[in-house]
C-alpha cells in the first residue's frame, strides 16, 4: 500500500504528537500539603471546603517499595500477610471516602478498604464486622503532579456492628501502631510471598490534635513510612 508525501507527513506529526507515558518517580511519596492536598480524607462529602472532617492518613506504603506491593493485586497480598483482608463476602457497607493527595488528581474516591481477618482470608473479616477491630482504606498517588505510586493509607480500629463501626477512643493512633508493630515484626508471608517492612515515623505531615478529624478523635501527627520489600 502506497502513501502520499502529505499522507505520510501526517502520520509522523500524529506519532510525535501522541503524549508520552508519565513515568512513576523514583522517590517514597510527595507531601500532599505541598500542592492542594491534605493528610486527611474527605468523609463528608465536603471535598475540602470550610468545615471539611475526614480520617488522618497515618500509613504511607513508600513508593520505594517492591514495585508488585504497590499494585492492587500485590497490596492485597502484602495486607493479607499482616492480617487484613477483602471485605466480608466482599460487601461494602457505607459510602466510600476520597482523598486529595496533592498529584493533580484531586478528591479521587478510594480504591480499596481491607479489614482485619483474624486469622482467616476468606471470612476473617465477617468477624471484624461483628465484633470491630482495625480496617484501612487505600488511595494511591499518582497524578501528573507527583507520580510517585505511594499508597496512603486511613487506617484506624473501628467499634462493633452494634455501635455503627464508629472509631473506638484514640482509635487512629491504636489503627497505625497495631499495623506497623505486625509489618516489622519480622518476614510476613501470605499465598508464598515474603515480605520484609522497614518503618519509620514522620511528624511534619499531620498536625496532632482533633482539628479536621473526624469524631473529634485527636491525633498524635504521626504518620508512619512503611517501605516494603519482597524477598
Amino acid at each position: 500500500m502506497l502513501f502520499t508525501s502529505s499522507a505520510v507527513l501526517f502520520l509522523a506529526a500524529f506519532a510525535v504528537a501522541k503524549p508520552a507515558p508519565s513515568k512513576r518517580a523514583a522517590v517514597a511519596f510527595v507531601d500532599p500539603n505541598t500542592d492542594g492536598g491534605r493528610m486527611l480524607t474527605d468523609a463528608d462529602g465536603l471535598d475540602g471546603q470550610a468545615g471539611d472532617l475526614g480520617e488522618p492518613l497515618n500509613v504511607i506504603i513508600s513508593g520505594l517499595s517492591s514495585a508488585d506491593v504497590l499494585t492492587d493485586a500485590g497490596f492485597l497480598n502484602y495486607a493479607q500477610s499482616i492480617g487484613f483482608s477483602f471485605e466480608c463476602l466482599g460487601l461494602h457497607l457505607g459510602g466510600p471516602q476520597s482523598a486529595n493527595l496533592g498529584d493533580g488528581n484531586g478528591f479521587v474516591n478510594q480504591t480499596v478498604e481491607y479489614r482485619q481477618d483474624y486469622g482467616d482470608e476468606e471470612l476473617g473479616t465477617c468477624l471484624e464486622s461483628l465484633i470491630g477491630g482495625n480496617h484501612l482504606r487505600v488511595f494511591r498517588q499518582n497524578g501528573t503532579e507527583a507520580n510517585t505510586g505511594a499508597l496512603f493509607l486511613a487506617v484506624s480500629q473501628e467499634e462493633n456492628v452494634a455501635e455503627g463501626h464508629t472509631i473506638v477512643a484514640n482509635g487512629y493512633n491504636l489503627g497505625r501502631n497495631a499495623l506497623a508493630a505486625t509489618a516489622i515484626a519480622g518476614t510476613t508471608t501470605a499465598n508464598g510471598v515474603s515480605y520484609t517492612t522497614v518503618a519509620q515515623n514522620l511528624t511534619t505531615l499531620l498536625p496532632a490534635g482533633t482539628a479536621g478529624v473526624n469524631h473529634d478523635i485527636a491525633t498524635d501527627g504521626i504518620t508512619t513510612l512503611l517501605t516494603v520489600t519482597i524477598v
